[in-house]
């Protein structure tokens, strides 16, 4: 089997510079993540993992410019978040950073459609346009059939993969997932997996935070964090030629 990435030139699409949080202060202080150095390459999946309160959801949300970070540098496709205004900011959120999260986070009044298309008509895309793309993003996923459905018409599988065509809809080029499988059986929460694994093969960059070692085993590499640290870096099997192996 060749690895996916075999021939490619790696390209950083996300990097975090010595990355530290902190939240409150003096005794009461508590160091959430402390000089993380963290890269992840175009069309790369990168599994975080870690135990609960090892800062993991403070990486993303971070990462994604929804946090600002006490010290370092985060750069997404070149361009520092430091340098860039809030509204700069809102704008890369709404087209290049794409959010999974485990509750779905679908809004119950809108149907599948709607949901995915509501990102680019908030970035001014016409209604028509943005249900075009909503829909190929739809199709894409197999959920062509549930466009009008709306989200408690929709099984949790069905409605996670509303939230993967919405965080990939457009030209999204990074995606942060947290838990994207938590809600699910083994089984969604492996095509969970296999669809994310798809859009990095198609060039976007993701990151996603996981406590399952086999769903872990479909990235590129796993990120460790402990109190805030990163404890370890494996390359996963999952794009060696022989088949992949779960993590611990």
């Amino acid at each position: 089997m060749r690895s996916r990435h075999e021939g490619r030139r790696p390209m950083s699409l996300l990097e975090l510079r010595n990355v530290s949080k902190s939240y409150g202060e003096g005794e009461t202080v508590v160091r959430a993540l402390e000089d993380i150095d963290f890269s992840v390459d175009k069309g790369h999946l990168v599994a975080v993992m870690g135990p609960s309160g090892s800062g993991k959801s403070t990486l993303l949300t971070i990462a994604g410019s929804l946090e600002e970070p006490t010290t370092g540098e985060v750069v997404i496709e070149g361009a520092s978040l430091s340098r860039m205004s809030r509204n700069d900011k809102a704008r890369l959120r709404r087209r290049t950073v794409g959010y999974v999260f485990q509750d779905f986070n679908l809004l119950a009044g809108l149907t599948a459609l709607e949901n995915v298309s509501l990102p680019l008509e908030l970035d001014g895309l016409s209604v028509r346009r943005a249900h075009a793309a909503g829909m190929a993003a739809l199709e894409e996923l197999g959920l062509a059939d549930r466009a009008g459905h709306f989200p408690d018409q929709l099984s949790g599988g069905e409605r996670q993969r509303v939230s993967i065509a919405r965080a990939v809809v457009g030209e999204r080029h990074l995606l942060l997932a947290d838990e994207p499988s938590g809600a699910l059986d083994s089984t969604n929460g492996e095509a969970v997996m296999q669809l994310i694994a798809a859009a990095c093969n198609r060039g976007v960059a993701a990151v996603v935070v996981t406590h399952d070692a086999h769903l872990a085993s479909f990235a590129d590499r796993v990120v460790s964090l402990r109190d805030g640290c990163i404890v370890d870096h494996v390359a996963s099997e999952a794009d060696s030629p022989v088949a992949p192996a779960q993590h611990s």
